[in-house]
C-alpha cells in the first residue's frame, strides 16, 4: 500500500537516531498520521509478505480476554519473548479489553456502567467489558443516531498502574470507533511504533476487527486511521525496508468472515482471497 510507503520513507527521510531499551537504534519521527479505506480492499501489505495466519490468531487471543498466552504459543509464538515461564503477560491486551478492572475505592461520585460489568472469573474483582460496551452502542446508535453515547466509543488497553512495572506496556494502547454515512470508523492512538514489524500487524489486525464490528452491528467498514506517537525504524530493519521501497504495490486482497456472533468466531472462520504479495523479508525481533 502506498501509505504505509509513504511512512517508511517519511520516517527515513526525516527521522533522528535515537538509543532505547533494546539496545538497537532506531530512526524516529515524532507522530505521523495515515488513514486507508477499508473498502478499497482489506489492507495487507503485498510489498512483503504478511502472516495472515498468525495475525488472525493474535487478534482472537485478543478478543478472548485471556491474560496469558498458554492457548495463543500452541498457533504462534509471537507473544513468547515477552510471557513469564508459566505464559503469563504483564500487560495482555484483550485482559483490558474485556476485563478492564473496575476501581472499587468507593469514592464518592463515581459511577460505572453496570450493565458491562461482571464478576472476573480469575480473580473475582469486578471488571468492565468494553468490547461489549462498543457492540451494544454501535446497536444503539442504529435505533436512535443521537444517542449520547455516539462520541464514546473508545476502548483502552492502558491502565497507569500497570504501565509503570510492565516490561511491555500496550504499544497501541487506545482505539476509538465512529459512525459516518452507515460506515463504521476507526482510529488507533499508538505511543510506540516498529515500522517494519509491528505496524503491518496493526494496521491489518484493526482494519480486521473493525470489519467484524461492522458485520456484528449492521454498518459497512470505513476507514481506517492511524496515528503513531513514536514512528521508529530499528537501525538493522533500514536495508529490508528499503527493498520494499523498491516494489510496487499490488491490488489489496479480500477477506471473508463468516456470519456468526464475535464471541462465537474461530480461526476457521476467516479467508483471505486474491492475495498476491512479494517474498517475505527477514526483520530481526528487538527484544
Amino acid at each position: 500500500m502506498k501509505e504505509y510507503l509513504d511512512l517508511v520513507q517519511y520516517v527515513l527521510n526525516n527521522g533522528t537516531s535515537r538509543e532505547n531499551r533494546t539496545g538497537v537504534s532506531t530512526i524516529s519521527c515524532f507522530s505521523y498520521h495515515y488513514q486507508v479505506n477499508i473498502q478499497e480492499g482489506y489492507p495487507l501489505l503485498t510489498t512483503k509478505k504478511v502472516n495472515f495466519n498468525a495475525l488472525v490468531h493474535e487478534l482472537l487471543w485478543y478478543l478472548s480476554g485471556e491474560s496469558h498466552i498458554k492457548n495463543l504459543k500452541k498457533v504462534t509464538s509471537i507473544w513468547d519473548d515477552w510471557a513469564d515461564e508459566e505464559g503469563r503477560l504483564e500487560t495482555a491486551y484483550g485482559r483490558f479489553w474485556r476485563r478492564y478492572p473496575v476501581p472499587t475505592s468507593g469514592i464518592d461520585g463515581e459511577n460505572w456502567g453496570k450493565k458491562w460489568v461482571s464478576e472476573d472469573k480469575e480473580t473475582g474483582q469486578p471488571v468492565f467489558d468494553q468490547i461489549q460496551y462498543i457492540i451494544d452502542i454501535l446497536k444503539e446508535i442504529k435505533i436512535n443516531p443521537a444517542t449520547p453515547n455516539r462520541r464514546r466509543l473508545v476502548v483502552s488497553a492502558w491502565h497507569p498502574g500497570n504501565a509503570a512495572e510492565s516490561r511491555l506496556p500496550p504499544c497501541h494502547y487506545s482505539f476509538c470507533f465512529n459512525v459516518s454515512d452507515g460506515k463504521l470508523n476507526c482510529h488507533l492512538t499508538q505511543r510506540s511504533g516498529d515500522i517494519a514489524l509491528g505496524i503491518p500487524f496493526n494496521l491489518a489486525c484493526y482494519s480486521l476487527l473493525t470489519t467484524i464490528l461492522a458485520k456484528e452491528t449492521g454498518y459497512e467498514p470505513g476507514h481506517f486511521a492511524h496515528t503513531i506517537i513514536d514512528a521508529h525504524i530499528y537501525e538493522n530493519h533500514v536495508e529490508g525496508l528499503n527493498k520494499q521501497l523498491e516494489r510496487t504495490p499490488q491490488k489489496l486482497p479480500q477477506v471473508i468472515i463468516a456470519d456468526k456472533p464475535l464471541d462465537e468466531l474461530r480461526f476457521e472462520d476467516f479467508t483471505l482471497e486474491n492475495y498476491n504479495p512479494a517474498p517475505g523479508i527477514k526483520f530481526e525481533v528487538a527484544v
